[in-house]
């Protein structure tokens, strides 16, 4: 089968380590995939599809190859998807990888792109909830998947401090739902409280040359700051934490928090909504909604507690080994043959 995939970027984060996965896996099946990316476009990424980069910054239904399937994603790639679309280039197939209208601007633009198709593939149980309220659209769910290079190396327990970690983005721009001020405060008080607790704080390192307030925050907290190149540096990492914690208040499928936990670390989350599907709360994580302030007890709980850690541990691995990217790819190419199949 042919896809043609619209991307606008494939910088660092979790919604282009979907489309990679996606794209890389449906390669390997024998699928022939041709990532659809604007003049000027960031690779960060190793892409076994091809990979055809237009000569304007902006795509457009011309650009198009004919395919049997074009998958949209963000919304910015949904008007040009469905155009190219209605002049026969393949079947249009929205894979949304986070709810746009709700935190970015211009939802006036973002909020009726989901009523140009109702070929529509989730990441969530939650996101599948939100869009069937807003929209009526029944989607297919096609949860995300950790590759098996994230593994538990077993080196945390030479530590000499308990470490606790998180990913740090870019502030500036749209970073609001990451909950990051909220974040840096209760880790500042929970170094001040236990003072033989290391911080890390994780970015990637395109955002770390650029921006000055990741820069600023790293000269004044006193925490440690990583920026790893790649999954070998990133899978350390997250073997170094004994817990780590994600305080986002919104995503569709909160993917660091799952590759944490399937490298060993206790995690303590925010309920993000993506999240609510691979946590349990006292089962294998502690998670609370951002209302009940709970972040800070959470993590001096793990710290005092080094039973409940290591057994939240232990479970949030064995939860995470179920999320795999064969899974992922087994199930979107079911909701694809079903989309296709319609008429």
């Amino acid at each position: 089968m042919k896809f043609t995939i619209p991307v606008l970027t494939l910088c660092h984060g979790g919604a282009q380590r979907m489309l990679v996965e996606l794209a890389n896996g449906l390669t390997r099946r024998g699928h022939q995939v041709c990532l659809l990316m604007p003049s000027g476009s960031i690779v960060e990424y190793e892409i076994e599809a091809q990979v055809l980069h237009t000569n304007q910054t902006v795509l457009r239904e011309s650009d198009y190859p004919y395919s049997d399937v074009i998958v949209s994603n963000y919304y910015l790639t949904v008007p040009s998807a469905q155009a190219a679309s209605k002049l026969g280039k393949g079947k249009h197939i929205r894979l949304s990888l986070c709810y746009e209208p709700a935190f970015l601007p211009d939802n006036h633009i973002s909020f009726p792109t989901y009523h140009l198709t109702d070929c529509l593939i989730v990441l969530s149980s939650w996101q599948h909830r939100l869009i069937q309220l807003l929209h009526g659209i029944q989607s297919t769910i096609v949860p995300v998947g950790v590759d098996p290079f994230f593994t538990n190396l077993h080196i945390r327990e030479n530590n000499h401090k308990l470490r606790i970690a998180a990913i740090l983005r870019e502030p500036e721009g749209f970073a609001f739902h990451r909950n990051q001020e909220h974040l840096i405060s209760q880790l500042q008080e929970i170094t001040k409280r236990y003072p033989n607790v290391e911080v890390s704080l994780i970015s990637p390192p395109g955002e770390m040359a650029r921006s000055p307030e990741l820069n600023r925050l790293r000269a004044v907290t006193g925490f440690i700051f990583y920026t790893p190149a790649n999954d070998y540096e990133l899978r350390y990492h997250f073997n170094q934490a004994d817990i780590f914690v994600t305080s986002s208040l919104y995503e569709a499928a909160n993917l660091p928090g799952l590759e944490a936990m399937k490298c060993g670390a206790a995690l303590v989350a925010v309920n993000s909504g993506g999240n609510e599907d691979y946590c349990n709360h006292l089962s294998n994580c502690l998670i609370s909604y951002h209302y009940q302030d709970l972040m800070g007890e959470h993590l001096s709980r793990l710290i005092e507690n080094p039973g409940l850690r290591h057994r939240l541990a232990k479970e949030g691995e064995l939860e995470a080994a179920k999320w795999t990217w064969t899974r992922c790819l087994n199930l979107f190419e079911q909701a694809v043959y079903t989309f296709t199949r319609k008429n």
